[in-house]
């Protein structure tokens, strides 16, 4: 009798555990944010995954405006990080955002930099128009929103028209700090925390000013049925996402 019942507390052990709430599927959610946003929400992906056991975050990063687009096109997206206000407001008036859910996390800063062993040195963005400046990187201002800040900051000081021929547009705002730190260009315009990312490879010349303040929006898609999703957004703008993009040189909002 004991060799025919030996089996039984394994099978209820097994049984136990495919009806344990949580163990039967493990949770996914999909998170799409601004590039700028890379390194601070690849370390809030791990921290919540811990305190949510058995959950997957996927990250998609990218420049808003596209990141938009994908949303728009049906990406199976859960929540939505943006660098400004405008592709979010977008967003909102495509019917695109969960209504309540929007939250504005953090505040950046746009500066402009050069690589580190430039031998032509600026000191201010008035600067740009010397001879020797012949290329300058920026964001693609149609779909990025580093880009917009920069043509805000240039038009406002007068020199948008007369940089044209040097501006070197890229596709996000990573992608222009790429530019700069392999010396593909003289100068270019990223977020302040872009700049804290690339280290001794640039040079900080200045702060740049924008006639709208850049911040940042997270919302829920109003696609997603994730009931995980407003816990991430929750999670990003409570105290331990707040401690993580803070030392990625984020601001409060």
């Amino acid at each position: 009798m004991r060799k025919r019942f030996a089996s039984i507390p394994a099978i209820v052990l097994a049984l136990a555990l495919c009806l344990t709430p949580g163990m039967a599927s493990a949770a996914e959610l999909t998170v799409s944010a601004a590039a700028s946003l890379t390194d601070a929400f690849k370390v809030i992906k791990v921290a919540f995954e811990k305190t949510h056991p058995g959950t997957t975050v996927t990250t998609n990063f990218a420049a808003s405006g596209p990141l938009l687009r994908q949303i728009e096109n049906g990406a199976p997206v859960d929540v939505f990080a943006s660098a400004d206000e405008k592709t979010m407001d977008q967003a909102v008036g495509k019917h695109l955002i969960m209504p309540g859910t929007r939250i504005d996390f953090v505040k950046n800063s746009l500066v402009l930099i050069q690589p580190a062993d430039s031998k032509v040195v600026l000191k201010s963005i008035a600067d740009l128009t010397q001879p020797g400046i012949k290329r300058i990187a920026l964001g693609n201002p149609e779909t990025v929103p580093a880009g917009r800040y920069t043509k805000e900051c240039l038009t406002s000081a007068k020199l948008w028209e007369a940089l044209q021929p040097k501006l070197v547009p890229g596709e996000s705002v990573r992608q222009t700090l790429d530019y700069i730190t392999r010396g593909e260009v003289d100068a270019g315009f990223v977020f302040a925390t872009d700049a804290k990312i690339a280290g001794a490879k640039v040079r900080l010349v200045q702060e740049a000013a924008t006639t709208t303040p850049v911040t940042y929006p997270i919302a829920v898609v109003a696609t997603s049925k994730n009931p995980l999703a407003k816990a991430f957004v929750d999670y990003v703008a409570g105290p331990e996402g707040q401690k993580v993009l803070h030392s990625y040189g984020f601001k409060k909002p």
